[in-house]
This record gives structure tokens, sequence and C-alpha cells, in this order.
């Protein structure tokens, strides 16, 4: 981590650059943790990892104006590790350029853990050749010898918007929502989503048990 706030009230923390290779493991920009009431603004990250990372504990998180890339975009999550139970809410992240990130706006927790992510709002997003644009994944592990099939319990998701998110993807699947059967993600809110890829190549949106709404033009859509 270059940045971390943890425990933390009432933050501020704008025009701030964070500088790594894009190769280089493991190095969030900007890291969220147990902290309430942060705005970061007008901050420039590239990195080999998350350039914004906020998870649990945390609340009335606003980024706005970030530039981000090389890196693996702006992420909830994860959460639930290890049975937890872990929580997010009140995120908004309003004016953002990514540029050659692995993913984009991404929300991953694991299987097994409870709590929830709720009202999370994306809008205002630039993405240039973005790997996964918009991603969320209840299945997310990053072990080696992974055991990540479907249990009982997960982290809830409920209450995302994705509003005014344009660019081009690098993938196939611009929108990947992976969502627990046992715990479905619902109130998924797309508006004015327009995400293509180069030369008019093919463009899809894979959707797994989610609940989801689209207003204007959603493209792609589930």
């Amino acid at each position: 981590m270059h940045l971390t706030f943890q425990k933390c009230i009432n933050v501020k923390a704008s025009k701030l650059v964070v500088t790594a290779p894009g190769h280089s493991p493991n190095t969030d920009g900007i890291h969220v943790t147990e902290t309430q009431n942060i705005h970061i603004q007008n901050c420039t990250i590239r990195t080999g990892d998350d350039c914004i990372s906020i998870v649990g504990g945390s609340k009335n998180v606003e980024a706005t104006d970030i530039t981000c890339g090389p890196g693996h975009g702006i992420s909830i999550g994860s959460l639930g590790a290890g049975g937890s139970f872990d929580y997010v809410s009140n995120v908004m992240v309003n004016r953002a350029i990514l540029t050659e990130t692995t993913n984009g706006l991404r929300i991953k927790t694991w299987q097994g853990g409870s709590g929830y992510a709720k009202n999370i709002t994306f809008q205002n997003v630039e993405m240039h050749n973005v790997r996964n644009p918009i991603i969320i994944n209840q299945f997310y592990c990053d072990k080696k010898e992974p055991s990540c099939s479907e249990q009982a319990s997960a982290v809830e998701i409920s209450n995302i918007v994705y509003k005014n998110i344009t660019g081009i993807s690098v993938s196939e699947e611009a929108i990947n929502f992976k969502c627990s059967k046992t715990f479905p993600c619902h109130e998924i809110w797309l508006e004015d989503v327009n995400l293509a890829r180069q030369e008019d190549e093919n463009v899809k949106a894979a959707c797994d048990s989610v609940k989801w709404t689209n207003q204007g033009n959603v493209s792609p859509s589930c």
C-alpha cells in the first residue's frame, strides 16, 4: 500500500500523485479501511494494483476527479475473506478516467463471508482500453490452489448504480456480473452505459444471478 487510511473519520485527500510500475505487485495506490467520511479528489494514481481500494468497515466515501492507470482500477473489496463479516456502504465515485487498467469499476467478495456492499454509485467515468470495465465478482479468490466453490453464505450486494459510463473495452465481456445463486446481486441500476471495442468487434454482457434495471442507452446489456 502506498497510502492507507485506517480507522479514520473526516478525511480530505486531494491533489495526490502516486506512481509505481505497472508490473509491481500489490502496490495499491490509496487504501481505505474502517474509515468514515472521506473525500478523495483530484488524484493521479499509476500502480500495479488497485488505484483506489475500499474495504471493510468503510462508509461515506467520495472519490472525484480521479485519473487511474496503469493498475487494477477502482475496487470495492475484497470483502468477506475467511468467513468474516464485512461491509461497505455509501460510496460515490464521480468523474474518473481509467486508462489501460486490468479492471475498471470492480466489486469483489469471497464465498462464505457475510455482510453487505450497498448504496454505491459510479458515474461519469471514461474507460480507455480497459480489460474488464464493469465487474461484480462474488466468487473472488486469489489463492494459487483455490477452493472457491459456491457456499451457502455470501456478502450481499445491492443498490449499485452505473451512470454515464463510456469507453473502450479490451475484452469481449465489457460487463460481467458474477453473483451468488443464494444471495443474488439486486437493485443493480445501469443508466447511459456505452462500452464498445475497437474496430467494432463484438462486445457483450455476462450476467449471472443478478436483478438489474436499465434506463437510457445501455450497451452491452444483460
